[in-house]
């Protein structure tokens, strides 16, 4: 009963905050360990399950599953590595990665996809797609077309033995940690650069919240600006999956509610009559990671 009343008081929590603060619908990837020991055995390799999810309740998959069309998952060497064991339910996919390599694995999942409003025969026509299918299926003279092109980011780090150095991709929108991922520690302050195509992007918000508010009571959220040189530093008040997250360029919260945070949607992909709402930024990008803070 105790427990119960509890859920029902975090949940009553949730609601009141609304859903911007609550992280509604946000994007993430949840690996069962950030940090693990690298296998010498080549019989029994080391692996990592992933779970991933659109949710009201950060790591809670209580919405709908992430589609795992755009996974990228990178090496050490910077080498592809294929996800095993791929399932989607209807909560959450999940898939394993081997670690056959010492060293830090960058795992995401990624979306590039084109929203566009045109006229067609007199009437409103909505369209969310893809590079290709937006070239085959809308006019490029098409009457009063407006289109909208979205990158979306979702991804993690996991390290197997001794980590190794995250590099830049470069290209769209990214959070840059300055420090192994496995030097965050809780108490201690962490330094990270956002980059736009590579270029460090000043006055950008950083919306940080720690999981566990199901058992916290509170959501203990923080949202810092990127300073002059892009960078933030945050300082680790609880231990813990953090999901730290970010769009580019800068848009009202109230944008937020509209579309999932963090990169790609839950659902299917491709061509279709969506319906985006309000103008179309010419472009929008989004960014989301999940980082494990450890204890002392």
């Amino acid at each position: 009963m105790k427990f119960t009343k509890g859920l029902i008081s975090s949940l009553a929590l949730l609601a009141a905050l609304g859903p911007v603060s609550a992280v509604a619908h946000s994007q993430w990837l949840l690996p069962s360990a950030t940090q693990v020991e690298n296998s010498t055995n080549p019989q029994r390799p080391t692996y990592v399950t992933v779970d991933a999810a659109s949710s009201n309740g950060l790591f809670y998959p209580d919405h709908n599953a992430m589609r795992l069309t755009g996974l990228q998952i990178t090496g050490p060497d910077g080498a592809a590595v294929e996800a095993e064991n791929v399932s989607t339910g209807k909560l959450r996919s999940t898939f394993d990665v081997k670690l056959l390599k010492p060293g830090t694995y960058r795992i995401a999942s990624v979306n590039n996809s084109v929203m566009a409003r045109y006229k067609k025969d007199g009437q409103d026509v909505n369209f969310r797609g893809t590079e290709e299918t937006f070239a085959k299926e809308v006019p490029a003279n098409a009457e009063g077309l407006t289109v909208s092109r979205n990158f979306g980011r979702v991804e993690t780090f996991v390290t197997s033995g001794a980590p190794t150095d995250i590099k830049a991709i470069g290209k769209g929108l990214e959070i840059l940690p300055l420090q192994p991922t496995t030097d965050l520690v809780l108490g201690e302050t962490a330094k990270f650069r956002v980059l736009v195509d590579g270029k460090p992007t000043s006055g950008l918000s950083i919306k940080i919240v720690p999981g566990g508010v199901r058992y916290r009571g509170a959501l203990k959220d923080q949202v810092l600006k990127t300073d002059a040189n892009g960078e933030f530093s945050i300082k680790w008040e609880l231990a813990g999956a953090y999901w730290v997250n970010t769009s580019y360029p800068p848009r009202p919260e109230a944008d937020d509610d509209d579309a999932p945070a963090g990169g790609p949607a839950a659902g299917g992909q491709g061509g279709g009559m969506g319906a985006p709402r309000g103008p179309m930024a010419p472009l929008r990008m989004s960014y989301s990671v999940t980082l494990e803070v450890m204890p002392q």
